[in-house]
């Protein structure tokens, strides 16, 4: 068979370089570098044996830009606001899509794309990332044979020591300040962004501050698991200053005195690169969940992740490479479009989690 002709968007970013790192050493794939800034293609197609490069602008592509590939993955970002330009361009040249877009209603917008991806004979897959794809593939596995679920947890958290990239802080400042829906209490509620802080404690990590995100998560996890109680999304950075400060720099939006804290990005990001030498390079994912079991007994399970080594920026790559090996051995999704949530079972990351010395736990009693 011929090698699946992938074109990488935001090759050169925090996670997409992450991404090209592991697609390169899979057999049966010629990846392609796409970004804006030659040099930074440039440098990273060497270390990585001399790959091609492409230059795209996300903003500005065409189905023409799309010709000769089989799969095009976007993962530059940020995705909040984003248009759906990279979608309707690979629609347009019969190419299939994948994305790591963690932008809420950039992911709720997806079907909207269903007809003429159908029409066009190629799958639209949003989301693949941690979360849905890592998050549904979790709680798939915690929650075989409940009976109900009653309430979600799932927290993020990165050791401060991990590379960050613009587009991340601003993702994370599109929200912050802003009322965002929640799923709590058995109906939906607003609260405000990077609110609700509070002390998470991880297990085998340690505390990590926690505040609630903007993210598809919340729609998808009500949609999909119809928890009675309540769906929540916290992430929270290792560094007391920055975390608190940054709910202390939320106050001037939520009082409606700043529209959004979006154009500090830059300002921001440097304060947060002078502070990487503190804290710890260790990051964690949790997820929590409680309900009933097939026997309407209380049932309470919880699965956490932790990356040391700087090693988790990886994490969030890890659902896009299993799809790049279902494109490659023929098992692509049918045609459509569609969140990735439910569409990878927890055993497709068990090995790049190994290669990768990212270690899971699993604990089925609760706290």
């Amino acid at each position: 068979m011929a090698d699946l002709r992938v074109l990488l968007i935001g090759a050169t970013g925090v996670f997409g370089s992450r991404l090209a790192a592991r697609a390169v050493l899979e057999q049966g794939i010629a990846l392609t570098l796409a970004a804006r800034d030659r040099s930074k293609l440039d440098a990273l197609a060497a270390r990585l044996g001399g790959l091609p490069v492409r230059i795209v602008d996300r903003e500005s592509l065409t189905g023409a830009d799309l010709a000769g590939f089989d799969l095009v993955v976007d993962a530059a970002g940020p995705f909040q606001a984003s248009a759906p330009t990279v979608i309707e361009a690979a629609i347009a040249a019969r190419v299939s899509y994948v994305d790591l877009a963690d932008g809420r209603d950039f992911v709720a917008a997806i079907g909207a794309h269903d007809a003429a991806a159908k029409a066009a004979g190629m799958s639209v897959t949003t989301g693949a990332s941690s979360i849905p794809a890592l998050s549904h593939a979790v709680l798939d596995a915690l929650v075989a044979r409940w009976g109900r679920i009653d309430a979600i947890r799932i927290g993020i958290f990165p050791g401060n020591r991990a590379p960050r990239g613009l587009a991340v802080v601003q993702a994370i400042l599109s929200y912050v300040g802003h009322p965002v829906r929640v799923w709590r209490g058995g109906r939906w509620t607003q609260v405000p962004g990077w609110g609700m802080t509070q002390r998470w404690a991880v297990p085998g990590v340690g505390n990590r501050w926690a505040s609630v995100c903007d993210t598809p998560e919340q729609d998808l996890l009500v949609a999909r698991y119809r928890p009675a109680q309540s769906a929540e999304f916290f992430a929270g950075m290792e560094l007391s200053i920055l975390h608190l400060g940054l709910a202390l720099l939320a106050l001037p939006v939520r009082w409606g005195w700043l529209r959004s804290l979006q154009p500090a990005a830059r300002p921001l990001l440097a304060i947060a690169r002078l502070l990487l030498p503190f804290g710890s390079d260790v990051g964690a994912m949790d997820v929590r969940v409680d309900g009933q079991d097939a026997d309407g007994k209380t049932a309470a399970a919880r699965w956490t992740l932790r990356a040391d080594g700087n090693r988790g920026p990886y994490v969030p790559t890890l659902a896009a490479l299993a799809m790049l090996r279902r494109f490659r051995d023929g098992h692509a999704p049918d045609p459509g479009a569609r969140a990735c949530a439910g569409m990878l079972p927890l055993a497709e990351f068990a090995a790049d989690f190994a290669v990768l010395g990212i270690k899971t736990s699993r604990d089925d009693c609760g706290e």
